[in-house]
């Protein structure tokens, strides 16, 4: 039966493991986003290629069908940020790349804000609970950033990050 928690695998192995231009690739993409890990990475693909193929689904539809359902996957990849407009095509996601996903993971999108000085940093920070969404701390560096979250990263307000821009801006609570 498995266990309840982890119903299921959320990644994906590559086909074949042993391309040396896939692993210089992912070793580059490793170090670049901070990953732990290829599997990581593996997630991030995974989720890209789900994207893709349920547009690539839509192009078998009719038109009247195809076009309900591409404003709604067009609404929920913007919502989610990998996408730049609203008014995208299903050219614009099948254009998506795997850089796209690993730019709105939590552990990048605070490296870029500057709430830490390296990428490397940034996945600790997050890690030991110094990163809060909205005041509410979370602790996943592979979480997806959504464009309404975005703004509402910061650090934690139990986090010593915290009391040091508080008391540095002079501000008081």
């Amino acid at each position: 039966m498995g266990d309840p928690k982890k119903p299921r695998k959320t990644w994906e192995r590559p086909g074949h493991p042993w391309i040396k231009e896939r692993l210089t690739e992912e070793m580059e993409l490793v170090g670049q986003y901070g990953l732990r890990n290829k599997k990581e990475l593996w997630k991030a693909q995974t989720i890209l290629r789900t994207i893709r193929s349920k547009a690539k689904a839509l192009l078998s539809l009719s038109e009247a069908e195809r076009e309900i359902r591409e404003r709604a996957l067009v609404k929920k990849l913007y919502d989610m940020g990998l996408l730049d407009s609203d008014k995208a095509t299903i050219d614009d996601i099948l254009g998506l790349t795997v850089r796209n996903v690993l730019e709105r993971r939590l552990q990048t999108v605070v490296y870029r804000k500057g709430l830490a000085k390296t990428i490397h940093e940034a996945r600790q920070m997050i890690v030991h609970g110094h990163i809060a969404i909205a005041g509410r701390r979370v602790k996943s560096p592979g979480r997806i950033v959504t464009r309404s979250e975005e703004s509402l990263v910061d650090y934690s307000p139990t986090s010593p990050y915290y009391e040091r821009r508080i008391s540095s801006s002079g501000l008081t609570r």
